[in-house]
């Protein structure tokens, strides 16, 4: 069966109930201001589930994790077979565009959350992009363009319990 992939372009330059078991990989083009570049150190992808209750202003304001349960969160899956309901990836060196795949269950009614985290330890809260995905389907996806990363620096942890 051939998986549909949506594309994604996230830029930090400022930067559903009906969901199957199967998982189909969800395209991620990342490119970052060279001016932040330095910063950031990995990007951490969430998807909830109903999208269209949540509001994208409010979730990018701090860490996803002291806003919502990890119940609300899909189970994701990345091409190295890692599964999570939340991802992370490093950041590619010197802020150079990326690709990225994530494995998304078929469904409706999303919100795709892509938060910059800092390369400190611990890791801290650089902001974040919230965009709505009405429909993952089983065909073809048409493309999307990720909202803009809303740079709002939090001392909150953005990591989720296991």
């Amino acid at each position: 069966m051939r998986r549909p992939t949506l594309l994604m372009l996230a830029l930090l330059s400022g930067c559903g109930p009906d969901a199957a078991p199967e998982a189909l990989p969800l395209g991620l083009n990342i490119t970052l201001s060279r001016a932040v570049a330095s910063q950031v150190g990995a990007y951490q992808v969430a998807v909830l589930k109903d999208g269209t209750k949540r509001n994208c202003t409010e979730l990018q304001r701090t860490c996803l994790s002291s806003q919502v349960s990890p119940d609300d969160l899909l189970e994701l899956k990345d091409v190295d077979g890692n599964t999570g309901r939340t991802l992370r990836f490093a950041s590619a060196p010197g802020g150079a565009a990326m690709g990225l795949s994530v494995d998304v269950p078929v469904g409706r009614d999303y919100a795709l959350v892509i938060e910059a985290l800092t390369a400190d330890t611990p890791t801290r809260f650089l902001g974040s992009s919230c965009n709505y995905l009405r429909v993952v389907n089983s065909g073809t996806n048409a493309t999307l363009v990720a909202a803009p990363i809303e740079l709002t620096a939090q001392s909150c942890d953005p990591v989720f319990p296991r």
